[in-house]
């Protein structure tokens, strides 16, 4: 028996199948973002990583929540998550943040900042689709979205020296847009 709620965004125009491969992918970029950062976060190491630690932690830990706040959508949708974890991260988005060869403090930054110009571009895209027919997905795309841009402003500030309006969150990972569609 079909879901009302997917019917109904058939009727709309969705493709179902495509939105749900485009949220797989997201998740899965979530999901090995969150264990690169874990990686990169380690490697900020010296009196200027230090400095930058508390701030790729949030977006490590906001990442996470993402992924978490995906997962739930993807399953009303009808879909799943691969059940193989390999067969998973080979379907993420972005490519991996990898640590850097020359893992200075700068090419840490630059890792970081193209990893969330990635990720603007995949939650743009699932707003884009969504936008006017599924109201639910792109309310969920669109605070993700909100928080990848703040990332994104943040790793650029760090690297240009030019203001991104960055404040501390209250507490780390807070995500401020996307903690209404977590279930803690």
């Amino acid at each position: 028996m079909a879901r009302k709620n997917v019917e109904l965004l058939r009727q709309a125009g969705i493709d179902v199948d495509k939105l749900v491969d485009m949220l797989v992918k997201a998740a899965a970029a979530e999901f090995t973002t969150y264990y690169y950062y874990t990686i990169l976060r380690n490697h900020a190491s010296g009196l200027e990583g230090e400095a930058i630690k508390e701030i790729i932690e949030d977006a490590r830990i906001e990442d996470r929540n993402h992924f978490e706040a995906l997962v739930p959508r993807i399953y009303e949708l009808g879909g799943s998550l691969p059940n193989n974890l390999a067969e998973f991260i080979a379907k993420a988005a972005c490519m991996d943040a990898r640590l850097p060869e020359n893992p200075t403090i700068e090419n840490i930054l630059k890792v970081l900042l193209e990893a969330e110009r990635c990720a603007v571009g995949v939650y743009t895209e699932i707003c884009r689709y969504t936008h006017g027919r599924d109201p639910r997905t792109y309310d969920l795309a669109l605070a993700i979205l909100h928080e990848e841009i703040e990332h994104e402003a943040w790793f650029e500030e760090l690297l240009t020296g030019k203001p991104s309006g960055h404040y501390k969150r209250r507490r780390p990972g807070e995500s401020p847009y996307v903690s209404k569609f977590l279930h803690t």
